[in-house]
């Protein structure tokens, strides 16, 4: 019953007139009124801030905000793989022969997410790991390694939420959410960067102009809290052995070696 009542409430308010609303708003000076109960309903950590809290003028400036310099060590092992968001890593595992994957008790298909058989072939019985990001987190998303951009679209356009109950009770949402897909390549490997879509606010805007990236390289931004998921080739990386789910982890720190 729940389920159904849940899945009722955003389909009446999850769409495009609502979703611009949100947005109008997010981006208004009236919204700058919501910075300092945000930050401390959120407990926004201000040290790390490249700015002051009175510099952002509106709640959207505050969402994409940039950290200080040097906040974000990027791991030094030239062939660590890194988190590329801070973020909660809520799921572990391992992609299935039929291009599945199993997060919060869902079966997600591979193919779905990526908007196609032929693209989620190369990812048989590979690993994915789930990067959740709520309010609170920092929203920009960085290059996990050190390869080139082989390949980027985009699919989708209403969004559930991606929370702990969006992915229990939503349709699917982490495979059907507006999402922008980036693949990157290095030696011969792949690994796919699926950036989720939150409820209302979809915009995810691409910030890397080259295909060539650098680990920890800035790519991309959400302009509020989402998810992203990382696909992993079979045979691509070593998990770290202290990356057990859930845990909280920061952009730059080891998920494991790219092999």
């Amino acid at each position: 019953m729940f389920k159904w009542l849940y899945r009722l409430m955003i389909e009446l308010t999850n769409h495009a007139f609502s979703s611009k609303l949100l947005s109008r708003f997010t981006r208004s000076r009236v919204s700058a009124w919501l910075i300092p109960s945000y930050a401390k309903v959120y407990q926004i950590n201000q040290e790390e801030m490249e700015k002051t809290l009175c510099h952002y003028k509106t709640l959207q400036q505050l969402f994409i905000r940039k950290l200080k310099a040097g906040v974000r060590p990027i791991d030094p092992m030239p062939n660590s793989v890194v988190s590329p968001v801070d973020a909660v890593i809520e799921d572990i595992g391992v992609i299935s022969g039929q291009k599945e994957i199993v997060v919060k008790g869902k079966t997600y298909s591979i193919a779905e997410m990526l908007g196609s058989e032929a693209a989620a072939e190369k990812y048989l019985d590979g690993l994915f790991i789930i990067l959740y990001l709520s309010p609170s987190h920092y929203h920009r998303i960085h290059s996990p390694i050190s390869g080139t951009v082989t390949k980027q679209w985009t699919l989708g356009n209403r969004s559930y939420p991606v929370n702990r109950l969006g992915l229990k009770y939503g349709r699917k949402p982490l495979a059907k959410n507006y999402r922008v897909i980036t693949e990157i390549g290095a030696g011969g490997k792949h690994v796919a960067v699926v950036k989720v879509g939150a409820m209302f606010v979809n915009t995810i805007e691409w910030t890397h102009p080259n295909e060539h990236l650098v680990k920890g390289e800035e790519i991309a931004y959400f302009s509020f809290g989402s998810t992203v998921v990382l696909l992993f080739e079979k045979g691509s990386i070593t998990l770290d052995e202290r990356i057990v789910p859930p845990m909280d982890v920061k952009v730059g720190e080891r998920l494991g070696f790219w092999m």
